[in-house]
């Protein structure tokens, strides 16, 4: 199924009808008054860049995003009103908060702004948490830490902030951030409560938040994706954490190391991803949708944009 979808990869919508159109790394936004309507591409984002289109990547991270928006509602309010596609989130519009909270349980990643890249370089005062000497790579943090970032603009690279530095620069109030942080901590519980049933480890993810016009701090754009998040398999990870060898893995690094491998890093020229790496990528956010959830991705082989279009029809003028 994902090889005969290759050809049919979402890239990305023209709807001239639906709003005022935005184009981020991997979503195609159209506001219209209070209600935004999110069309989840196939495009594939690492490094801040978009790199290439993984068959079915956009469903998969529309429907989980739905499955954790419903799974966390009780911890704080989400900008979900509805989903009348596999590929479409309608939401609320909000003014997005222009920071990051990107909660690690792990110390883990391999990308210039990851907590192990930085601390095997040295750094033990990380985005204003102070890390102990001794850990290894892939180590569980005593607690989880929060890594806020700056939101950058597309194309531009998200830049490491502490919660100091955010509140003294103005970018968020300390009322803001501390609510923000609060309910990061306890949305990352969630999910590692409920992957942990699947026999899986939420490893690291991000989670962005807005204001609504009534000035509600609610939780907007995706979580608890291969894109946003790192999973492990549990029943591997003490084995492997002791004998030093990389986690077994079910998210986008995958398709980040295949890159890194040949010398890319999100600077230069971007090199040609084959067709063999592009479908064990999707096959891999295929892997991760069913193992979060329980349930079997069904999909059809074909153009989504024709039954996008369809879906959305009554928000169209």
């Amino acid at each position: 199924m994902i090889e005969r979808q290759l050809p049919y990869c979402l890239a990305g919508t023209k709807f001239t009808n639906l709003g005022e159109v935005y184009e981020g790394k991997v979503r195609d936004n159209y506001t219209r008054g209070d209600t935004r309507i999110i069309v989840v591409t196939d495009r594939l984002s690492a490094f801040d860049r978009v790199l290439t289109k993984l068959p079915f990547k956009g469903q998969v991270l529309n429907q989980l995003a739905t499955f954790w928006f419903n799974q966390t509602k009780d911890i704080i309010g989400n900008h979900m009103i509805e989903s009348p596609d596999p590929n479409v989130i309608v939401g609320r519009q909000c003014t997005a908060m222009p920071v990051e909270m990107i909660v690690r349980g792990y110390l883990t990643g391999s990308t210039t702004t990851s907590a192990w890249y930085n601390y095997e370089k040295g750094v033990r005062h990380f985005c204003g948490n102070v890390l102990p000497e001794g850990l290894k790579k892939d180590q569980k943090f005593e607690n989880p830490i929060i890594t806020p970032t700056t939101k950058a603009e597309l194309g531009a690279h998200d830049e490491m902030i502490s919660k100091e530095e955010i509140v003294a620069s103005g970018l968020v109030s300390k009322e803001d951030f501390e609510r923000m942080a609060e309910a990061a901590l306890k949305l990352y519980a969630r999910g590692v409560e409920v992957a942990a049933k699947q026999g899986i480890i939420l490893v690291d993810t991000k989670y962005e938040f807005g204001k609504t016009k009534d000035g509600e701090l609610i939780l907007i754009d995706e979580m608890h994706t291969p894109d946003s998040s790192r999973f492990w398999y549990a029943d591997e990870y003490e084995k492997r954490f002791n004998a030093g060898e990389d986690q077994k893995r079910i998210d986008k690094d995958f398709v980040r190391n295949w890159y890194i491998e040949r010398g890319y890093r999100g600077d230069g020229e971007v090199p040609q991803i084959t067709e063999d790496v592009r479908v064990e990528g999707a096959r891999r956010y295929v892997e991760a949708y069913e193992l979060i959830t329980g349930q079997e991705f069904v999909a059809e082989v074909g153009d989504p944009l024709p039954r996008i279009e369809k879906n959305l029809a009554k928000y169209m003028q």
